[in-house]
C-alpha cells in the first residue's frame, strides 16, 4: 500500500503551502523549511544553554537583545546609496564577546525578526529572517570563540577576529536570504554578489564589530558600570549620525532636484528651439504647397507673399500679386466690406475676421471665396503681418443658390412658392404698417387669390401630365399680364396669388383682375386639346390695415370663396362683412360636427309619384287619374337649437369642405333604409316602395362606398332593388373615369342609380349610353318654365327631348320641382312618367308619412303586381 503524496491537493501540507508560500517551487519550499527548522532548533538550544546562567547574565542578554531590536526599528540610512544599516549589530557582537554564541544567537534572531517585520508583510520572510540570522551567528560565533581560545589575551586578535566574524556573519546571512529568490528563479546558489549590492552594509558591520571589540576591552578593564555609561553616549552618537545623514540626504536630494530642474529647463529650451525651427519649416512647406490660397499681407493690405494656389485662384502670377493690394482683387460690390475689415487692424480689439466675398479672376469671371485673416508673426521678421487664407467656395455658393431657388420657388412653374410669397408679402405689410398715416401709392399693395374652376376635371380626364402643362401655360399667361414689380406665386395645386405693389387706386387692381379673367377666355392647348377654363379671384387691399401676411392671405382666400360661391368665373372684393360670414361658417362647421356626433340631424322624406299618362287634349281620361305613390327621396335636415331649421344649401357645402359629407351620407343612408323597411313591413301594399338617397362627390371618390351601401342594406334588411342612389350630373361627369368602377359595383349589388339635376351639366351621349344608370331626373329649372303664362316652345322642347332621350336609352325620367297644376299637366302630356314637388307632396317627417300611409293605403300605394319602379325591372336597362 503506497503512502499518499503530501503535496497532493487537499492535504494539510498543500493547504499550508498555498497559504504561506503560493509562489514557492519545490526546491525553494524545501530550503525554506530546512532553514526555519534548523534556525528554530539553534534558537531553542541557545535559550536552553542560557537557562543555566545566573540572573545577571540573563538580564544583560535581555537588555542587549532589546537594544538590538530597538535599533532595528530605526535604521541609519547612508547618504549617496540606497542601503542602510541598523546599530543593533554592535550590541549583538558585544553580547557575543561577553556571553558567547548562545547570547548572540538570541539577539541576532530578535534583531532579524524586527527588521523583517518592518520591511515585509509575508510571514515566510518574517519567520525565515530570524532563523537565518540565528544560523549565521551560530556559525561565525563558534568560529570566533575557537579563535579567541587560541589567543586569549591578544587585543589585536580580538579586534581583527571580531571584524572578520562580522564580515562572515554578513556574507553568510546575505547568502542564506538571497538563496530563496535564486531557488524560485532556478538560478545557481554559487553566485556571490552580495558586496555589489550591500557594500556599505558590510562596512557598517565591520565598523560595528570593531566598536563592539573596543567596548568589550573597556568592559574587561573597568567593569559593567563604565559600559552602562557608554550606552547612552553611543545612542546619542548614533542619533546624531542618523540626523546628520538625514540632513546630508536632504541636501543631496535638493541638489539633485535643482540639477534635474536645470537639466529639464535646458532640455525644454532646446526642444522649444527645435520645435520652433521645425514649425517654421512646416509652415513654409504648408504655405507653399497648400491646396487653398494663402498670402501674407501688410497691415495696409499689400501682398507680401502669395502661394501657388492663390495665384491659380485669381489667374495671376507671383510678380503680379506681390506688392499689389489684395483689395484690388475683390469684386466692386464686396470691396467696401473688405476695406472696412482691414481698417480695423490697428485697433486693439482686432483679432481677425472671416467673410465670404467675390474675387475677380484675370479673365473677368467672379470667384466666390471664403477669406480668413488674422495676425501672424514669423520668426526672425522685423514686424508682424497678416496671414490670409482664401478658399474657393464657388461650387458651394452655386449649390446654395440652387437650393435657395428650390426652397423658394415652385419646381413646376418656376414661380415663387408659398413660402417665398409669404416673405415678400410680409415685407410689404411691414413697410405699409411702418408708414402709418404717411402711406402712399409707393407702400400700398393688394393681393389677388386665384383658383381655377375646372382644374380637377382636366387632371382626371387628360391625366396629371396634361394638368401640369396646363398650369405652366396658366402661370406664363398670368406673368404676361402683370407689371414688372408685381409678383405671382403658385401656392399649391391650382391656387395662385398675386402681390400687386404700388397700388394707388383700387380700381387699378380691379382692372387687372378683369384683364386676367379676359385672358382666361382664350383657349389653352394641352396635349392637342383646346381647353377653356375660368377662375375665381378674391381681392383684398392694404387699406384694411393688415399687420400680418397670414391675415392678408386669409381674407383674399375668403373673398375667392365668395366669388366661387356666387357662380365662379368672377372676382370678389373682401370687406369687413366677410369676417362675420367666415366666423359664422366656422361656428356652423364645429356645431355640425357635434350635431353628427350627438345624432341631432334628421331625415325628411319627399314622395315620388307615378304620373298617369295624359293626352294632347284637355279631356283625356288620364288627366283625371290621381298620381300613385312610387317611393320617397330622403332629405337631410338640421334643426339648430339657436338658429332653428338650417337649410341644406347652407350646411351641406360646409360639410363638403370640412370632410364631413361621408358621415352625413352614412347617417341618411342608414336612417332611410331602416325607415323604408319599417313602412314596407307595416303593410303588404307598401312592399314595392323605393327610397332615393343622394350622395356627394366625396362619396363617389370614397373607396368604401359600395361597402357602406351594402352595410346599410344588410343592417336594415332592405332589398337592394328598393334603394336608388342619386348623384348630380356635374359630380358624375367631373369624376366619370373614377366613378365608373364604383357605379358598376353598385349595379352588381342590385342598387338603382339615378342622375340628378339632369340638363344643367355637360353630359355627353356616349357617357349616358355606357354608364350603368337607371333614371334621369329633370332639373327643377326646366320644370319651372313650363307654367302656362311663361312656357314657350323652346322650354317645352327641352323637356320633351329629355323624356324622349330617357325612353330611347331605356331609362326612367323623373321631373323635379312640380309646384303648379299647369306644370303637372304639361309633364303628363309630354310623357314624363314620374314626378315630385310641393304640388304632389312636401318633405315630411317619418311619423307624418306613416299617418298618410295608414290613412289612405289604397290611393297611396302602388299596385301589387308592378315593380317598385319600372327602371327596377331586370328586363329594362
Amino acid at each position: 500500500m503506497s503512502r499518499p503524496d503530501a503535496r497532493a491537493p487537499g492535504t494539510p501540507w498543500a493547504r499550508l503551502h498555498a497559504a504561506l508560500m503560493p509562489d514557492y517551487n519545490h526546491s525553494a519550499a524545501v530550503y525554506w523549511w530546512s532553514v526555519v527548522l534548523a534556525g528554530g532548533l539553534l534558537l531553542f538550544g541557545a535559550l536552553a544553554s542560557l537557562a543555566l546562567q545566573p540572573a545577571s547574565v540573563w538580564a544583560q542578554v535581555a537588555a542587549g537583545t532589546a537594544i538590538a531590536m530597538l535599533a532595528g526599528v530605526f535604521p541609519v540610512r547612508i547618504p549617496g546609496v540606497k542601503t542602510s544599516f541598523a546599530a543593533g549589530e554592535l550590541f549583538i557582537f558585544l553580547l557575543l564577546l561577553m556571553h558567547g554564541p548562545a547570547a548572540a544567537v538570541i539577539a541576532a534572531a530578535g534583531e532579524g525578526f524586527v527588521g523583517s517585520y518592518r520591511t515585509s508583510k509575508r510571514w515566510t520572510s518574517r519567520l525565515a529572517s530570524p532563523a537565518m540570522a540565528a544560523l549565521a551567528m551560530a556559525v561565525v560565533g563558534t568560529l570566533l570563540q575557537v579563535l579567541l581560545a587560541a589567543a586569549p589575551d591578544s587585543a589585536p586578535v580580538l579586534i581583527i577576529g571580531t571584524m572578520l566574524c562580522a564580515l562572515g556573519y554578513f556574507v553568510l546571512n546575505a547568502q542564506l536570504v538571497t538563496a530563496v529568490g535564486r531557488l524560485k528563479r532556478r538560478e545557481s546558489l554559487l553566485q556571490l554578489n552580495v558586496f555589489d549590492s550591500f557594500g556599505w552594509v558590510s562596512v557598517a558591520f565591520a565598523g560595528s564589530a570593531a566598536m563592539a571589540s573596543l567596548l568589550y576591552l573597556v568592559y574587561l578593564q573597568s567593569g559593567l558600570g563604565v559600559l552602562a555609561a557608554m550606552v547612552p553616549i553611543l545612542g546619542m552618537l548614533l542619533a546624531t549620525l542618523h540626523y546628520f545623514f538625514r540632513q546630508q540626504e536632504a541636501a543631496e536630494a535638493a541638489r539633485a532636484a535643482s540639477a534635474e530642474a536645470a537639466e529639464r529647463e535646458r532640455e525644454l529650451a532646446a526642444r522649444h528651439v527645435r520645435e520652433l525651427e521645425a514649425s517654421e519649416r512646416r509652415f513654409h512647406s504648408a504655405f507653399t504647397h497648400a491646396s487653398i490660397g494663402m498670402a501674407l499681407l501688410a497691415f495696409d493690405g499689400r501682398i507680401l507673399q502669395a502661394n501657388e494656389a492663390l495665384q491659380a485662384l485669381v489667374g495671376r502670377d507671383r510678380d503680379a500679386l506681390v506688392g499689389a493690394p489684395f483689395q484690388g482683387l475683390a469684386h466692386e460690390a464686396d470691396r467696401g466690406v473688405l476695406e472696412e475689415r482691414l481698417g480695423l487692424v490697428n485697433e486693439r480689439e482686432f483679432e481677425g475676421f472671416a467673410l465670404e466675398l467675390r474675387c475677380r479672376h484675370r479673365d473677368g469671371h467672379a470667384v466666390w471665396v471664403s477669406a480668413h485673416c488674422s495676425f501672424f508673426s514669423e520668426p526672425g521678421s522685423s514686424a508682424p503681418c497678416l496671414i490670409l487664407q482664401v478658399q474657393d467656395i464657388t461650387a458651394r455658393r452655386r449649390a446654395e443658390e440652387d437650393l435657395h431657388h428650390l426652397a423658394f420657388h415652385d419646381s413646376l412653374t418656376g414661380l415663387p412658392n408659398r413660402r417665398r410669397f409669404h416673405e415678400l408679402l410680409g415685407h410689404a405689410v411691414a413697410v405699409h404698417a411702418a408708414a402709418g398715416d404717411a402711406a402712399d401709392a409707393h407702400t400700398g399693395y393688394a393681393v389677388m387669390f386665384l383658383d381655377f374652376d375646372r382644374f380637377k376635371l382636366i387632371n382626371d380626364s387628360l391625366g396629371h401630365d396634361a394638368g401640369d402643362a396646363f398650369l405652366v401655360q396658366v402661370a406664363r399667361r398670368i406673368v404676361d399680364h402683370l407689371r414688372p414689380h408685381d409678383v405671382v406665386a403658385r401656392l399649391g395645386g391650382d391656387e395662385f396669388a398675386v402681390l400687386v405693389r404700388h397700388v394707388d387706386q383700387e380700381r387699378d387692381v380691379v382692372m387687372l383682375a378683369e384683364r386676367l379673367m379676359e385672358a382666361r377666355k382664350r383657349p389653352f392647348v394641352v396635349a392637342g386639346t383646346e381647353l377653356m377654363t375660368s377662375a375665381s379671384i378674391g381681392i383684398t387691399f392694404s387699406a384694411l390695415g393688415y399687420t400680418t401676411a397670414e391675415a392678408v392671405l386669409r381674407d383674399a382666400d375668403t373673398a375667392m370663396y365668395k366669388a366661387k360661391g356666387a357662380g365662379k368665373a368672377r372676382y370678389a372684393l373682401f370687406d369687413a362683412s366677410l369676417h362675420t360670414e367666415v366666423a359664422d361658417r366656422l361656428r356652423l362647421e364645429g356645431e355640425l360636427r357635434h350635431a353628427i356626433d350627438d345624432g341631432r340631424l334628421s331625415v325628411a322624406y319627399q314622395p315620388v309619384y307615378e304620373l298617369p299618362r295624359g293626352g294632347r287634349s284637355g279631356g283625356d281620361v288620364g288627366d283625371s287619374l290621381p298620381p300613385r305613390l312610387a317611393g320617397f327621396e330622403a332629405l337631410v335636415r338640421w334643426n339648430h337649437p339657436q338658429d332653428g331649421t338650417i337649410a341644406p344649401g347652407r350646411f351641406l357645402p360646409i360639410a363638403e369642405e370640412a370632410g364631413l359629407m361621408v358621415r352625413v351620407t352614412d347617417f341618411v343612408l342608414h336612417c332611410a333604409c331602416r325607415q323604408l323597411k319599417a313602412w314596407q313591413a307595416s303593410s303588404p301594399e307598401h312592399a314595392n316602395l323605393t327610397m332615393n338617397v343622394n350622395v356627394s362627390g366625396h362619396d363617389i371618390a370614397h373607396p368604401a362606398l359600395v361597402a357602406r351601401v351594402s352595410r346599410a342594406l344588410v343592417e336594415s334588411g332592405l332589398s337592394p332593388r328598393h334603394l336608388c342612389i342619386e348623384l348630380t350630373e356635374n359630380i358624375l361627369m367631373s369624376r366619370v373615369e373614377g366613378a365608373l368602377s364604383t357605379l358598376t359595383e353598385l349595379k352588381k349589388l342590385g342598387v338603382l342609380l339615378a342622375i340628378d339635376d339632369f340638363g344643367t351639366g355637360y353630359s355627353s351621349l356616349s357617357h349616358l349610353s355606357t354608364l350603368p344608370l337607371d333614371c334621369l331626373k329633370i332639373d327643377r329649372s326646366f320644370v319651372a318654365r313650363l307654367d302656362a303664362g311663361t312656357a314657350g316652345d323652346a322650354e317645352e322642347a327641352v323637356v320633351r327631348s329629355i323624356v324622349l332621350l330617357g325612353s330611347s336609352l331605356g331609362k326612367a325620367v323623373v321631373a323635379e320641382g312640380i309646384e303648379t297644376p299647369e306644370q303637372l299637366q304639361r309633364l303628363r302630356r309630354l310623357g314624363c312618367r314620374y314626378g315630385q314637388g310641393y304640388l304632389l307632396g312636401r318633405p315630411m317627417k317619418p311619423h307624418q308619412v306613416s299617418s298618410v300611409l295608414a290613412a289612405d293605403p289604397v290611393t297611396s300605394a302602388l299596385r301589387a303586381a308592378t315593380s317598385p319602379m319600372p327602371w327596377a325591372s331586370p328586363t329594362i336597362h
